[in-house]
């Protein structure tokens, strides 16, 4: 992160104006990048319209100033399961990012998309996300959707803004549960001032987060958990479950630390072990129900290996 310290000559000035000018960007570039986390000032996310007072630290992420460059297509292969002139659907591996961000411009999804679609994709007020309709973590492996053409794009966004779209993912969640099935209704805010890391929101804060939970097979200390979303905010199942006391294995960030319990110890794998293994749309433009789900063959190897491990323990 950039800090720029504030003199008492800055007060009372918009937060967005000001990095207008500071930053010498636009009022729209300014806007998304206070939006989406990437400034904060005394640690603390604020508005667009936030009035400074001067004597302040901002804090910046430059990542937002990279909208204003190129990104480069790259020739990587991609695992498709479905493809046409609006839309894709992508297998997407573990390790590899949805889109470049200030730490790396490339080997991402959409370095690998722009090469594959000879750049037809959605545009975005973002160019870092063209293309990118919804997003999975780096660590978390599976299907995902991707737009060419942005009457698509908007019609599948607000397929998963309205829940119309579903969504499945397959976990391994630590410990035994005592339901079966649930839903778990907790908000999220940002956890302090992270920009990347969340927690449940305290009473009455928060943006909604809905996840269905169903245990398919228990293990001793660890189960195999199907999710649905209803809700997409970032690493929602990996906060939601740790909420429940069931963290994901190899979730360090949210307390699965030294992975399973002392009976699996010595399993090393990379990541979270969360599969994005499922898609339900409408298609944009002939209104057909678009289904997609991933076999066992075409799972993350780390999912597969630690399954065999468990049944044969």
């Amino acid at each position: 992160m950039e800090k720029i310290t504030l003199s008492p000559k800055d007060s009372v000035l918009r937060l967005d104006i000001f990095l207008c000018d500071f930053l010498k960007i636009s009022r729209k570039n300014a806007t998304k990048a206070i939006e989406e986390g990437f400034v904060l000032v005394d640690k603390k996310i604020k508005k667009p319209s936030y009035k400074l007072k001067g004597e302040e630290i901002i804090e910046y992420n430059p990542e937002f100033l990279l909208h204003k460059e190129e990104i480069l297509p790259e020739d990587i292969e991609l695992d498709i399961k479905y493809e046409d002139d609006d839309l894709l659907v992508i297998n997407k591996p573990k390790g590899m990012l949805t889109h470049p961000s200030a730490y790396q411009r490339e080997n991402t999804l959409v370095n690998a998309l722009l090469y594959h679609c000879k750049g037809k994709l959605s545009d975005s007020d973002n160019p870092l996300r063209q293309g990118i309709v919804h997003r999975l973590d780096k660590d978390t492996a599976g299907l995902m959707l991707a737009a060419k053409t942005d009457f698509a794009a908007e019609s599948l966004r607000n397929q998963i803004r309205d829940k119309s779209a579903k969504r499945k993912y397959l976990a391994i969640a630590l410990g035994e549960f005592s339901q079966t099935e649930g839903i778990i209704d907790k908000p999220l805010v940002h956890y302090m001032d992270s920009t990347v890391k969340m927690q449940i929101a305290p009473e009455g804060e928060g943006k909604s987060a809905l996840t269905h939970y169903r245990v398919l097979e228990q293990f001793r200390g660890a189960a195999l958990v199907e999710l649905e979303l209803k809700t997409g905010r970032t690493h929602q199942i990996r906060v939601h479950l740790k909420s429940i006391n069931h963290p994901v294995f190899g979730d360090n960030l949210y307390g699965a630390k030294g992975s399973l319990i002392e009976k699996y110890r010595g399993i090393k794998v990379q990541g979270q072990i969360l599969q994005s293994y499922y898609l339900s749309f409408t298609h944009p433009k002939n209104n057909e129900i678009m289904t997609f789900e991933l076999e066992p063959r075409d799972w993350d190897k780390d999912l597969v290996r630690v399954l065999k491990i468990m049944r044969g323990a």
